[in-house]
């Protein structure tokens, strides 16, 4: 049995969306468990669609996820070259091989042609016109004219395409490992254009060329080409060449399940839909990304396996090797997979748990700097460990814990309404004076003189510790309220407590 050889074959005509990240993941799980080849082709046949910049988005994303291909137009490989716009002669060699086997030939319709028949077609009440084999007699091409005819056509240099020959009556099979047993009718296809004007193929010659040239063995891509899977049959066959093993992945879903997730959807439900940040000068967008919204990668990736399959088993946490073994395409669903951001949170925060202080130090104080606030590694390392078990993404360190850095200006005001008592103002500020004495500024010694004070004055930790968290942070939520004050710092911590006791006195007053 051949190695198996999977491709993921994006167009670079913008950002890449997240459901083609997850076919990306999918060709890669397989090509690593089966010990095979993942392979990136740049699909760029379209140049009339063709964006800068968007062919290294696809790169870095799939670096950034920890996807990287085996063979890709930057890497290189046996089977290159790798962008299909540096195959034009490839394709024209195939394209030749059909016209001369009977199966493909030249279409000389122009654009106002082919508008005109479908108007008079409309008028007629067909408004569902296809060039097939019901009407291309009646068209301008090698079939209808004389073999002369056509000949002096195309060498006085008129412009055509190619369009492929699809005979009516025909029922196309083939296996899906996903859907199974799939069949289409050849009277639904219709002469599907192979080579356009421009000298450069359609998707679909080009991408079955590619395929059978780079061996590929697999061919695991989105739902929405099922439909054209039919016509690739057909191609293959009037090569007379063994098609891949077909594996068509089920949408992605926006959060209603309605519809297929789509830009729109992140825009209204306050979410990315692509891994990396994407601007674009032209049109003056900018659409978030997965990774400066705060996600690890190795959480997307997690979460983006289980948007459409599932191991069998109730384990959902899964490093990118544990993916890899547990991988199995017959375990993809046929049905959509709702995106659920929330449950990407959920994922999200559980890597956030899982890394080790030290590890998120940088990325901490990444967020912190982008907030203008420049921290040391040990105080980023040590908000980490204080504050991962709550929150989702990277930015909530800061949202959450910026009173690390600056005084409070806010306080929960319900709480202060009924845990103050400006009559027991000297008290608490004898505490204070108290904390800026000791000596040994560290959770545990702060923890043990707040404890003594409390005992000397008759005072129970719902007295204190609420006083203590407002005043330092202005909420009564939030890690460990020693820990708290060691990170801050014994002159910050004095400072703010005495700043607390006045703002609530005035709530009180």
């Amino acid at each position: 049995m051949n190695p198996v050889r999977v491709r993921f074959a994006p167009s670079p005509t913008g950002p890449l969306h997240i459901g083609g990240l997850r076919t990306a993941l999918y060709n890669y799980l397989l090509a690593r468990q089966t010990g095979g080849v993942f392979v990136l082709r740049i699909e760029d046949t379209d140049q009339k669609r063709y964006v800068e910049g968007a062919e290294a988005y696809i790169m870095e994303a799939l670096d950034w996820c920890g996807i990287t291909p085996d063979e890709s137009p930057r890497k290189g490989g046996n089977y290159g070259p790798y962008r299909q716009s540096e195959r034009r002669e490839i394709y024209a060699e195939y394209v030749k091989k059909l016209l001369d086997s009977g199966n493909a030939y030249y279409a000389f319709d122009t654009e106002e042609e082919l508008t005109a028949r479908r108007e008079a077609e409309k008028e007629l009440g067909n408004h569902n016109f296809r060039y097939d084999a019901s009407t291309r007699m009646s068209m301008r091409n090698s079939l209808s004219m004389s073999k002369a005819e056509s000949k002096q056509l195309v060498e006085a240099g008129t412009p055509y395409v190619v369009r492929f020959r699809i005979d009516p009556g025909e029922t196309v099979h083939f296996s899906d490992t996903v859907r199974e047993q799939v069949s289409f009718q050849s009277d639904e296809l219709g002469d599907q254009v192979l080579m356009k004007a421009d000298g450069l193929p359609t998707y679909h010659l080009a991408n079955i060329v590619d395929d059978h040239l780079m061996e590929i063995t697999h061919v695991i891509r989105g739902e929405e080409w099922l439909p054209s899977t039919a016509l690739h049959v057909l191609l293959y066959r009037a090569f007379n060449w063994e098609p891949p093993v077909f594996a068509h992945l089920p949408l992605l879903l926006n959060p209603n399940g309605k519809g297929k997730l789509s830009k729109r959807d992140g825009a209204k439900f306050g979410f990315p839909v692509f891994p990396l940040r994407w601007e674009d000068e032209e049109k003056g967008e900018v659409a978030a990304g997965f990774r400066e919204e705060g996600f690890l990668p190795e959480a997307l990736v997690n979460f983006l396996a289980f948007l459409g399959w599932n191991p069998g088993t109730e384990q959902e946490i899964f490093s990118l090797p544990e993916l890899v073994e547990a991988f199995d395409l017959k375990r993809i669903n046929k049905s959509g997979a709702r995106f659920d951001i929330e449950k990407g949170g959920w994922y999200n925060q559980q890597y956030l748990i899982a890394e080790t202080n030290e590890a998120l130090a940088p990325l901490v104080r990444g967020v912190f700097g982008k907030a203008g606030y420049e921290i040391s590694l040990e105080l980023a390392g040590t908000i980490a460990g204080l504050l991962k078990e709550r929150i989702h993404r990277l930015p909530e360190f800061f949202t959450n814990g910026r009173y690390f850095v600056e005084p409070v200006t806010e306080y929960d005001e319900k709480t202060i309404r009924k845990k103050w008592k400006p009559d027991n103002r000297p008290v608490f500020e004898a505490l204070a004076d108290s904390l800026e004495n000791q000596d040994d500024w560290a959770a545990a010694p702060i923890k043990e003189a707040v404890v003594a004070f409390m005992n000397a004055n008759g005072l129970g930790f719902g007295a204190v510790l609420p006083i203590i968290r407002v005043a330092i942070s202005g909420s009564v939520q939030g890690p460990d309220a020693f820990e708290m004050l060691q990170a801050i710092g014994r002159e910050e911590s004095v400072q703010r407590l005495r700043m607390g006791y006045n703002a609530f006195d005035a709530l009180k007053a």
